[in-house]
């Protein structure tokens, strides 16, 4: 057997931290929470003084990629904090309204450029092979 019974103490207890459920948490916007990795303004502490640099999209193509990818990151970064504090409703709201602008903004990024994942190819052809692919650098952008 992996585990032997008295491998485990089923009355043990775990140190669960003190933390202030009903505190203000301070949300950046998608592109800051975007740049700095981080959608939350407490959280954010640079490596060694280092800070980030603000991406300059060279088209409105870049420009409408670099808003989806901000929205997308803030989705799934507000999502984990949901997972931990699901009864928070400001974080909840602001979640629901990122995930329909997200939708959104690929929408329109799709049907001005084409799919951004497999699952979004339109037409009468498998067009998801048309798209530039990273390697390409077609734009002369430092993302894809």
């Amino acid at each position: 057997m992996l585990f032997e019974d008295n491998d485990f103490d089923v009355n043990m207890t775990f140190f669960i931290p003190d933390v202030n459920f009903n505190r203000t948490v301070n949300i950046l916007s998608p592109m800051e929470g975007f740049l700095r990795g981080n959608m939350f303004q407490d959280e954010y502490e640079p490596y060694k003084k280092l800070t980030y640099f603000k991406l300059v999209p060279q088209n409105e193509q870049e420009r409408l990629l670099y808003q989806v990818m901000a929205y997308s990151f803030a989705v799934n970064d507000l999502n984990l904090y949901l997972d931990l504090h699901p009864d928070n409703k400001e974080v909840f709201d602001l979640f629901k309204k990122y995930v329909i602008e997200e939708k959104n903004l690929c929408n329109e990024y799709v049907k001005k450029y084409g799919p951004l994942e497999v699952n979004e190819t339109m037409g009468t052809k498998f067009n998801w092979i048309d798209s530039p692919w990273p390697w390409d650098n077609k734009g002369g952008s430092m993302y894809v």
